[in-house]
């Protein structure tokens, strides 16, 4: 795999990220389906060995112990200098419940948290996990700005938020002499696709690398539609909120899915995340894995160019739906 370059910024990351949710002590947190240690680190080496070298968790991931797990493999697997590791914070950990938002002080305490438990001195990308309505804009730029001035982490990075409160961020930042925002790690896959409306034409224009996050939808698009009875769906609290409107371009979208799929011989999920990588804005997928044969379709995915036609015969049906954050 040939690295991309993330936006205009001097970061380079794999044309696939993996998605590090999937691996942490699974009674730490609402993700029973995560994979303990001795599991996860076969996903983690495998993918090293394919080429991946960005890997992108979360403070919250599992209540830290996502971190850790991540921190401790690369450590053993590669070099520091050969991977790219991302964080974020905002949200609250059970075992750190007074560190939440996006204060001065909650950045400054949750970075260092993260630091201590991915066994680094630096991230490459830390990120805002959501956006805080409880504090200025200016207290949290400015306090990402003194991260990175310490070295703590190479570049900042968001997620899911209106257009309007990117911009104002971004604007924040750069009037100020701050550091901005080199990424967005918004939803966006071929059953969601609002954010093409605002913040990827921005993200384009203004050189912010696009780093998706659920592009299979939650595998909503590996399946058919009404096959919906996995361990995850079960318990994954964020997936029973997400696609339940314009059900029936939904199924449409997934139809046509399964028709170019079975036409190239390849599986749904190499199609939908090569339609997302394939799109303008968009620097990199990041997905998670949990089984051996979803991170084989997503190395596989880079390798398969859809053509002009397939690519339109997968967008057709999509109707407008409310945005998913």
């Amino acid at each position: 795999m040939l690295p991309v370059q993330l936006g205009t910024s001097d970061l380079f990351v794999s044309p696939i990220i993996l998605g590090c949710m999937s691996y942490g002590v699974p009674d730490r947190g609402p993700h029973p389906w995560s994979l303990p240690e001795d599991q996860s680190q076969p996903y983690l080496q495998r993918a090293l060995e394919a080429g991946i070298t960005t890997f992108d968790t979360a403070n919250v991931y599992s209540d830290g112990t996502s971190e850790e797990i991540v921190g401790r493999a690369l450590a053993a697997l590669a070099r520091r200098d050969e991977v790219q590791i991302a964080t974020k914070c905002f949200m609250e950990l059970p075992s750190e419940p007074d560190v939440k938002g996006l204060s001065r002080s909650a950045i400054h305490t949750a970075i260092d948290s993260s630091l201590r438990r991915l066994g680094t001195d630096h991230v490459d990308l830390f990120q805002i996990h959501r956006w805080d309505t409880e504090v200025p804009i200016a207290e949290t730029m400015e306090a990402l700005h003194d991260v990175v001035q310490a070295g703590k982490a190479r570049h900042i990075g968001a997620s899911s938020m209106w257009a309007w409160q990117f911009a104002k961020a971004q604007e924040v930042a750069r009037s100020n002499g701050w550091t901005p925002f080199v990424s967005m790690q918004d939803q966006y896959n071929l059953v969601q696709r609002e954010e093409e409306r605002d913040m990827l034409p921005m993200c384009l224009d203004q050189g912010v690398g696009v780093i998706p996050w659920s592009p299979l939808a939650r595998g909503r698009l590996t399946r058919d539609w009404d096959d919906t009875a996995t361990e995850r769906s079960s318990s994954d609290l964020v997936t029973r909120r997400l696609y339940q409107d314009a059900e029936a371009s939904n199924r449409a979208i997934v139809a046509a899915v399964s028709r170019v799929a079975e036409d190239r011989g390849v599986s749904r999920a190499q199609v939908a995340l090569a339609w997302v990588r394939q799109q303008q804005a968009v620097t990199a997928p990041i997905v998670g894995a949990t089984k051996p044969h979803h991170l084989d379709d997503a190395i596989d995915s880079v390798s398969l160019e859809l053509t002009a036609d397939e690519l339109a015969a997968l967008e057709e049906p999509y109707t407008p739906r409310e945005p998913g954050f």
